[in-house]
């Protein structure tokens, strides 16, 4: 009976100390939760920047979104823009070469898709313009009527103008075209078939077409009409000038407001070579 009364304060003693050690342990593991929880807690709240500190689909989309195009146009709205753009370079090719501004317009909407064509993108060719022989320019390879033929690439698209301007002008098939009334758009449209500029059939068609459902003749109206002074002078006072160093038909048409072809035709010019001391009629002389 002693014995056993002499171990019941040791027996109360070990259990208090289980108990406490068991206690103790538990408080050790909720403090780790509790820090771990904190630690989340603190990582999250970024408030300056919520994609990176919690992306959710929703706001990885949206960078997306922002990237669409903005324009929206129709189709109509950005030939207009287009016109808007080019008819001014237009017409100052056909004061300088000849040909119609509504033609050349047309060609460039027809071949560029009204600039915004994969070939026009990516080379500023609007017409189309293949390298040919001789072509010493940068270059780009397309698929057209064959797979990766090679196409002339241009700095800026004012370039592919002028070189449209120069294309038609420089090859004999073409010469034909010089001969129309610079009105004759239709005329126009049915040469540049039958010279061969386009394999498609309905190309005349389409050029027709686009320049009278955009009234694209009326650039050749204003561009005839701003040289009507230069042609319709007073034959009994004949101007000419004289050809100097550094003289080109194109520096002295622009000098005297004359179209190339004018120039070229009052002269009975084949080309387009001068020499120092050349006289140039600088309008229509009868006989």
């Amino acid at each position: 009976m002693f014995k056993l009364s002499h171990r019941i304060p040791s027996l109360i003693i070990i259990i208090v100390l289980l108990f406490a050690s068991c206690k103790a342990k538990k408080k050790a593991v909720t403090y780790k939760k509790r820090d771990k929880t904190e630690k989340v807690v603190i990582a999250t709240p970024k408030k300056d920047n919520p994609v990176a500190a919690n992306p959710t689909p929703k706001e990885i989309v949206k960078p997306k979104e922002t990237s669409r195009p903005k324009n929206n146009s129709s189709y109509a709205e950005i030939v207009t823009d287009y016109i808007s753009e080019f008819s001014q370079i237009a017409q100052e090719e056909m004061l300088q070469y000849g040909i119609p501004a509504s033609i050349t317009l047309a060609q460039g909407i027809l071949e560029s898709g009204a600039g915004r064509g994969e070939l026009s993108n990516k080379a500023n060719n609007h017409f189309g313009i293949k390298c040919h022989k001789g072509w010493e320019g940068e270059r780009v390879y397309h698929d057209d009527d064959r797979s990766q033929e090679c196409f002339r690439k241009y700095v800026d698209p004012k370039y592919s103008y002028r070189d449209h301007s120069l294309f038609l002008t420089g090859r004999s098939r073409y010469q034909d075209l010089f001969k129309l009334n610079k009105e004759d758009y239709k005329g126009w449209a049915r040469g540049l078939k039958k010279a061969g500029y386009a394999t498609d059939p309905k190309y005349p068609n389409k050029l027709i077409s686009i320049i009278e459902r955009y009234d694209l003749q009326r650039y050749d109206n204003q561009t005839i009409g701003s040289s009507a002074k230069i042609t319709n002078v007073d034959e009994t006072k004949i101007s000419t000038y004289i050809v100097k160093k550094g003289d080109t038909l194109y520096s002295i048409s622009r000098k005297f407001n004359v179209a190339v072809s004018s120039l070229k035709e009052y002269n009975g010019l084949d080309d387009n070579t001068l020499s120092i001391g050349q006289q140039l009629y600088l309008h229509a002389v009868k006989n």
